[in-house]
């Protein structure tokens, strides 16, 4: 069976964390997701669901050998993109100026993964799906809704991931988003890129997952209750409502309501 995931769409997102469970209970208890650590044998990786399905991963940040980091890597999301073939598609990541972190390296059966960062440093995944084709539900509350970079130059991101991917980058159409930079494939946008500029100084290059929520000012409020960060307070956008969140461990995300359901019950 094809993946529903086309090369080149993000398809998985997954947390690393300094405390693996206070990461389980914030998001679970944020988002609604089923979630518990996982078996030794599997590094303890926690598969996070949402009506039965999974939506996200959440592990303990750890060395590849099982020792814990020092000094600790920054806790934050990774967004892995689909590829038919992991190896060759690593190839094409140092050929056009990348670098390879982890990998390639095989799940089980479950599909061929590798972690690796574009020359601005932001860093990425990469899944061959094998038995999972990645998130089993998006766009609805709690689940995937956007995949989004903030890279200092828009031309050499653009230029970087469609060689690596079949992937094409154009302006967004959208009024009132002029000047945004969409990723298409196959012609149908399925992550966007921003201008670092826009961004509080001593940022980093990165990749952020963007959540729907039905209500993003009942969520942010929630956050802070369990001990988050308001990176920027919700507002209005042209795709609707959202906020910028910083979960208590550190980890940078974004929450939205699309604006065709906003005042919806």
């Amino acid at each position: 069976m094809n993946s529903p995931y086309k090369p080149g769409t993000p398809c998985w997102i997954d947390l690393m964390a300094p405390d693996q469970q206070a990461a389980l209970d914030f998001y679970c208890g944020l988002f609604g997701w089923q979630g518990e650590v996982g078996p030794p044998e599997q590094g303890g990786y926690a598969v996070c669901t949402l009506k039965g399905k999974a939506v996200a991963g959440i592990m303990k940040a750890m060395n590849p050998d099982g020792t814990v980091p020092d000094p600790m890597p920054p806790t934050e999301w990774t967004t892995y993109l689909s590829t038919d073939a992991v190896d060759s598609t690593l190839e094409s990541v140092t050929d056009a100026g990348g670098t390879v972190l982890v990998g390639p390296m095989d799940v089980m059966d479950l599909g061929r993964m590798a972690v690796a960062t574009d020359p601005a440093g932001a860093v990425f995944g990469l899944w061959q799906p094998g038995t999972f084709d990645g998130a089993g539900i998006v766009n609805e509350h709690g689940a995937l809704i956007w995949s989004e970079l903030t890279t200092p130059d828009l031309a050499a991101a653009s230029a970087f991931y469609s060689a690596v991917l079949p992937v094409t980058t154009a302006r967004s159409e959208m009024e009132g988003a002029e000047g945004y930079v969409e990723f298409q494939v196959a012609g149908r946008a399925v992550g966007g890129m921003m201008d670092m500029s826009k961004l509080p100084p001593g940022a980093s290059p990165h990749w952020q997952p963007y959540f729907a929520v039905d209500n993003v000012d009942d969520i942010q409020a929630a956050a802070v209750r369990a001990g988050a960060t308001v990176l920027a307070p919700a507002f209005d956008m042209v795709a609707g409502r959202m906020a910028i969140l910083a979960d208590p461990q550190g980890g940078s995300f974004s929450v939205l309501t699309p604006a065709m359901q906003e005042g919806s019950a």
